[in-house]
C-alpha cells in the first residue's frame, strides 16, 4: 500500500465501507504499521458516532422488546470498527434494560411499603438522611388527614390514619409545645373505649415553637378500627390534655 492508500483506508475501514478483500489485507497491513494504527484509534470516537445512528435506528424498528428488529430498516456496509462497537452497545444495551427491571421492582417495593432507604426522624422531628418521608411522615402526608388545634393550650396538630386488619396505623404531627412534658396519644372510640397509641417525652425547648420550629411526627397503632374511632387525645402525664383531634 502507499501512503496516501493506507491513510484511505484507515478511515474507510473505520466505518466499515471496505469490501471484504479489501478489508482482510487492511486488517493484515494493520497489524505491521503503528501509524495506522493510532489512526484508527483516532478515528473510533466517528465509528462510535455512526453505531449509535444503527442503535437508534434499532430501537425505532425494535417492536418485540428483546433487540430483534421487526421494520425494516435502511442498511449499509458494516465491518471493522462498527462492528465491533455495536456488538459492545447491544451488549451495553442488553445489561441497562436488565439493570433497569431490577431498580423499577425495587422501587415499587419501596413505595408500596412506604418506606425510604436512609431516611429516619432525628430528636427534633426532622428527617435525617435524606429528603423523602420516613414511615411516620409519609403516614401524616398521604394518610386520611384530621387536624385540630386548642387555643387554651395553644397546641395544634394532625393525624395521619390508616386501616388496617389489626386495627388503625396512626401518624401524628404535633406543634405548639414547650416542655419538659410526658406526653401520650389516645385513641377514643365512638363507644368512649380508650386505647394508648403512642407516647413521648418532650425536651425543653418545645416542638414547633419559636427557637424549635421543627414539629413533633411519630406514629403508631390502635387497635380501634378506624370506623370505630371519634377523636385522638394528646394527653399530659399527671393530667390534664393539650389537643383534641375529632375524626
Amino acid at each position: 500500500m502507499s501512503s496516501q492508500v493506507e491513510h484511505t483506508d484507515v478511515g474507510a475501514y473505520a466505518l466499515g465501507l471496505l469490501e471484504e478483500d479489501d478489508r482482510r489485507a487492511f486488517e493484515a497491513h494493520l497489524e505491521q504499521c503503528a501509524s495506522c494504527e493510532a489512526e484508527l484509534r483516532e478515528l473510533s470516537g466517528m465509528a462510535e458516532m455512526f453505531s449509535g445512528l444503527d442503535e437508534f435506528t434499532e430501537a425505532v424498528h425494535d417492536l418485540d422488546g428483546d433487540g430483534g428488529v421487526t421494520g425494516t430498516a435502511p442498511e449499509r456496509p458494516t465491518g471493522g470498527a462498527i462492528d465491533l462497537g455495536r456488538r459492545r452497545r447491544r451488549a451495553e444495551r442488553r445489561h441497562r434494560r436488565g439493570t433497569y427491571v431490577i431498580g423499577a421492582a425495587a422501587a415499587a417495593a419501596l413505595i408500596a411499603t412506604g418506606v425510604t432507604v436512609g431516611a429516619g426522624l432525628g430528636d427534633d422531628g426532622s428527617v435525617e438522611g435524606g429528603h423523602a418521608h420516613s414511615p411516620a411522615q409519609a403516614l401524616v402526608v398521604s394518610g386520611e388527614r384530621h387536624s385540630g388545634s386548642d387555643a387554651r393550650t395553644g397546641a395544634s396538630g394532625l393525624v395521619g390514619l390508616e386501616a388496617k386488619t389489626w386495627g388503625t396505623h396512626v401518624g401524628l404531627e404535633l406543634k405548639g409545645v414547650r416542655g419538659p412534658l410526658e406526653c401520650r396519644l389516645e385513641a377514643v372510640s365512638r363507644t368512649g373505649r380508650r386505647t394508648v397509641v403512642t407516647g413521648w417525652r418532650v425536651p425543653d425547648k418545645g416542638y414547633g415553637v419559636p427557637g424549635s420550629p421543627a414539629p413533633l411526627i411519630t406514629h403508631g397503632g390502635t387497635a380501634i378500627q378506624r370506623e370505630d374511632l371519634d377523636h385522638f387525645e394528646v394527653k399530659i402525664e399527671g393530667g390534664g390534655t393539650l389537643l383534641t383531634i375529632p375524626v
